[in-house]
């Protein structure tokens, strides 16, 4: 079976794609396409796993999710607030629709960030744990009144078919535009399931410095940010303040950060939090 690139629901043609924005759109989908990573047949998802995750989620500013299905490009479980932030029918969007809203300056980042995903994830991590990490990465995205903001992208595949080729992906889009105007082109993938998270994973022409988390650094980062102290860190965790503290200068040297503020924002903005 052909997997189409333009589904039915697609407010443009491929052929006015090509036209207005070049091959950008098409230079996304190669990504997916020629890894031959992408699922050769349907796959089930489990409902409860879903509404788990959703129900999760923390939100730093106004977000939209949706479930992109990589077997065939369509979506589901389209969140209504995706009219508020894009002004799209939640019933009506097709994937093309929210790639179109990639700034064109930035889809070069997105298209690198996501060849670099696929090869961290399967390459690095192994195709055993990609259903154990969030991928998260920003680019700049036009809202429903016209203007560009930032948006942080999380993906986290659910599903993958039976050579372990991945199927379907919840995507969480956040407004951050209100923490940073720029676009740090970073990528991080952040381990669940007590695996530790990597950050600023390099991607192709774009130059990072590749962070590792350990699972007790992401737990305290995670008490940290909600406004907890040494002492009660070191009783949550139980463990001593003195450890707290070292973990804590650690943190502040790996990140190159100041303070706490600046590390509760960096981490914000790298999915961690």
């Amino acid at each position: 079976m052909q997997k189409k690139l333009f589904g039915k629901n697609d407010i443009f043609s491929q052929k006015i794609l090509e036209k207005f924005m070049g091959n950008e759109i098409l230079k996304l989908h190669s990504i997916w396409e020629k890894t031959q990573l992408t699922a050769t047949k349907n796959t089930s998802l489990t409902q409860f796993k879903f509404e788990e995750l959703i129900n999760s989620i923390i939100s730093t500013g106004p977000f939209y999710y949706y479930i992109i299905d990589f077997f065939d490009m369509s979506l589901s479980n389209v969140s209504k607030s995706i009219t508020d932030i894009h002004g799209f029918d939640p019933a009506t969007v097709s994937f093309n629709d929210i790639l179109a809203t990639i700034h064109t300056d930035d889809m070069d980042f997105v298209a690198a960030a996501e060849q670099a995903n696929l090869e961290f994830l399967y390459g690095t991590l192994g195709k055993d744990l990609v259903l154990n990490y969030k991928s998260c990465f920003s680019f700049r995205s036009r809202m429903k009144d016209g203007s560009y903001a930032m948006l942080n992208h999380q993906a986290l595949l659910l599903t993958l078919d039976d050579a372990g080729n991945f199927g379907k992906s919840l995507n969480i889009h956040t407004r951050i535009d209100h923490l940073t105007k720029n676009n740090t082109h970073t990528l991080s993938l952040i381990g669940l399931n007590d695996l530790p998270s990597f950050l600023n994973i390099p991607v192709a022409g774009f130059t990072n410095i590749s962070i590792k988390y350990s699972k007790r650094e992401i737990d305290i980062l995670k008490l940290i940010a909600n406004g907890q102290d040494n002492n009660e860190i070191a009783a949550a965790l139980f463990i001593s303040p003195l450890t707290v503290k070292t973990h804590r200068n650690n943190i502040l040297r790996k990140t190159d950060c100041k303070n706490t503020s600046e590390l509760i924002k960096k981490c914000i903005l790298q999915g961690l939090i």
